[in-house]
């Protein structure tokens, strides 16, 4: 169960990591496009403006879907574990009583 969670948190942060990566380079990409092109300096500030909101949307975006999905598959993952607790718990609780009632009836 422990290696799970360590690979859920390195699956999380190289996906963090990649984003954020993905982010970066686009909008590195968008201002030196921007700057480079024969435009006036106005007009290329309104660009990289425009251009830096749609990415920080697509950003939030995947992030948000992202967070989602790993939200998914860690339900997926555990629930299994959950319910095999349960019937443990289940079966320990039982022994118990039966445990109790043996004592019980050798006090008597």
């Amino acid at each position: 169960m422990h290696n799970l969670k360590h690979e859920h948190e390195s699956d999380m942060s190289t996906a963090g990591g990649f984003l954020a990566g993905l982010v970066v380079g686009g909008l590195a990409g968008a201002g030196t496009a921007l700057l480079l092109a024969p435009e006036s300096g106005k007009k290329t500030r309104a660009d990289i403006q425009q251009k830096s909101v749609e990415l920080r949307d697509q950003a939030v975006e995947t992030v948000g879907n992202t967070v989602a999905d790993a939200r998914h598959k860690a339900r997926e993952i555990t629930a299994p574990a959950v319910k095999k607790a349960g019937e443990l718990e289940e079966r320990g609780v039982a022994a118990f009583e039966q445990q109790r009632d043996r004592a019980m009836q050798g006090l008597t």
